[in-house]
């Protein structure tokens, strides 16, 4: 059974005004649903998680990435609206009580400490209320935290590539053996060309044309044999130079829809990705920077 709610937004009352401007409208599935439900689900609400609730209670949360990794792993070849989502669902998901007057930071600090992509919001009694999610925060770091940082400054050197010659099946299998959202697609000089991501196989896959579509076929589209990597992708790629401030990039984020973005050099080489995930950790840092800030008179 799907339950849509209504927009955190209409119904929370925070101590911190900010946090009514920037939480994310919750959606839900109970853990009876298919994967075939809560697949359409993101799909028609364009988000890449669920909460997983039982009589409004949150019990797990389930993204894009770990159906992907379940049905990679699944040897059973059972149609996707045969197995519910509570057997891939992450249990016990972090929440953070109503009424506290920092919701952002408790959330922000949650995120990074245990490496997840959203904190559930709950009242006294336990009831689901909100969602707050990495998007939330690298908006509200696009708004109000211009110029703290530059991108090199939280970027990720460490980049997980594939080519443009590469097949679809060796991709998608990086992108779930390093549990990673998306690869850096390049062409053979190595210079970047494009993005590939999970939810780029979902969109191209013959999924929603396909009833009965079994796990092992679930995200690789018909002929895929056939199919390379640049095959997917479009000629527009986002990036951004490493001397830019974090803040743009940020906006850029929000405002392309994207989770992640390329950084070159002043030559134009890949250095490196920032993503929303390395905002969360800007925007846990910039606080006690700027109170270091205040005190000694320069930016630590």
């Amino acid at each position: 059974m799907i339950e849509n709610q209504k927009s955190a937004l209409n119904h929370l009352k925070f101590k911190n005004s900010s946090m009514q401007k920037f939480s994310s409208p919750v959606i839900t599935v109970e853990p009876e649903a298919s994967i075939h439900e809560t697949l359409l689900q993101m799909q028609t609400n364009f988000i890449k998680r669920i909460v997983v609730t039982l009589k409004n209670k949150p019990i797990g949360l389930v993204t894009e990435r770990d159906i992907s990794k379940f049905l990679e792993q699944d040897k059973t070849a059972k149609a996707l609206d045969e197995i519910q989502i509570k057997y891939v669902m992450k249990k016990s998901p972090i929440v953070v009580p109503d009424g506290i007057d920092d919701h952002l930071e408790q959330c922000a600090t949650r995120m990074e400490t245990f490496n997840i992509g959203a904190v559930i919001l709950v009242n006294d009694s336990g009831d689901l209320i909100g969602i707050v999610t990495k998007t939330d925060i690298t908006n509200v770091f696009s708004k109000i935290y211009a110029g703290q940082y530059k991108v090199k400054n939280f970027m990720t050197k460490k980049l997980i590539t594939c080519r443009k010659t590469d097949s679809l099946k060796y991709a998608l299998a990086m992108i779930n053996k390093n549990n990673i959202s998306r690869l850096i697609v390049t062409d053979n000089k190595g210079i970047p060309i494009g993005i590939i991501t999970t939810n780029t196989f979902l969109t191209h896959s013959n999924y929603f044309t396909k009833g009965q579509t079994r796990t092992r076929d679930y995200l690789l589209p018909l002929k895929s044999k056939n199919l390379q990597v640049k095959d997917l992708l479009n000629n527009d790629l986002l990036t951004i130079e490493e001397e830019e401030d974090l803040s743009k990039a940020a906006s850029l984020m929000i405002k392309n829809k994207v989770s992640g973005i390329p950084v070159l050099d002043n030559d134009k080489n890949l250095v490196g990705v920032i993503d929303k995930t390395d905002v969360v950790k800007a925007f846990n840092k910039v606080k006690t920077d700027k109170d270091l800030s205040k005190k000694y008179g320069y930016l630590h």
